[in-house]
């Protein structure tokens, strides 16, 4: 099974001249945001890159924190660098700046890193977290030139454009991936459409829908507003739910929607991806939906 973000579009035109709050922003030393040496074969796959700051024309825009409504302490690059995979949006490569989830195609030969076909949920971030994924966004896509530099026992990354704007990231912790079962998903967002048809639409503002798997092979959660009750059975990459048995509120109509879409992807059998906190199920029919764990 591919990534989630294999099958949802990315709003590409959106990046283009978006301006970016000068109360993000610092003067950098250099262009180049870092001094690792440049040269020969990097080890960079497999590793948890924390992003530290974009440095675009000079100045340096670095991740912004304290914005309790996005996840931006689990801000995360991983490299799996491969050939691209015609016609499929998307890669193996990818994570989080603490909005949107993401995936690309990264391949490394010695020390250049080339990024393609980038693809993203496009749930709407406002404020300094968007600000700062944007101009990530438009600066992690292309050819770069990789430095790996350690300093104590923390190394740190440094992505180069030829124009000299630049990503630095560090070596994070690696984390091992909460289980499927006993953990609560929480749902962001909606998949719509198959192949690169599809899409991905962020929850109304206010619904707030989960999900946890238990071991005695049931599932329940919140729809966004009703709660609900059926047994799951686990097996061979599938989830096979059981029908929804679940309370009977009455709901505002934004909120009913939700929880009639996602009545219909948790009824019967759906397909389902974990790529380390970040779960997808998706039904035959194409439509599902991407949770996280928390």
């Amino acid at each position: 099974m591919k990534r989630t973000t294999k099958n949802l579009k990315y709003a590409a035109a959106a990046l283009a001249g978006t301006a970016v709050l000068a109360a993000c922003g610092t003067e950098s030393g250099s262009a180049g945001g870092g001094s690792g040496e440049v040269g020969g074969d990097v080890d960079i796959a497999g590793i948890r890159w924390v992003p530290q700051k974009v440095t675009v024309d000079g100045r340096d825009y670095v991740l912004p924190n304290g914005d309790d409504r996005f996840r931006v302490n689990e801000a995360h690059i991983t490299f799996k660098p491969g050939a691209p995979e015609p016609d499929v949006m998307g890669g193996e490569s990818g994570g989080t700046v603490g909005c949107n989830h993401f995936g690309a195609d990264v391949e490394v030969e010695g020390d250049t890193v080339k990024v393609s076909d980038l693809a993203s949920t496009e749930m709407g971030c406002p404020g300094p977290v968007q600000e700062f994924e944007e101009r990530f966004m438009s600066v992690f896509r292309g050819t770069h030139k990789a430095a790996v530099e350690e300093r104590g026992k923390t190394r740190t990354l440094t992505l180069t454009r030829s124009d000299g704007d630049s990503i630095t990231l560090r070596e994070g912790p690696a984390e091992p991936a909460p289980p499927l079962k006993g953990t609560r998903w929480t749902i962001d967002a909606l998949l719509s459409g198959k192949g690169d048809d599809a899409t991905a639409e962020s929850l109304p503002s206010g619904v707030k829908a989960h999900l946890t798997l238990a071991g005695d092979g049931s599932a329940s959660g919140s729809l966004g507003c009703n709660t609900f009750r059926a047994k799951a059975v686990v097996k061979d990459g599938t989830i096979e739910f059981g029908r929804l048995a679940t309370t009977r509120i009455v709901c505002a109509g934004p909120v009913m929607k939700t929880e009639r879409e996602l009545t219909e992807i948790l009824s019967g059998k759906v397909s389902y991806q974990q790529e380390h906190d970040s779960l997808t199920l998706t039904a035959a029919s194409g439509k599902g939906l991407v949770a996280r764990a928390g």
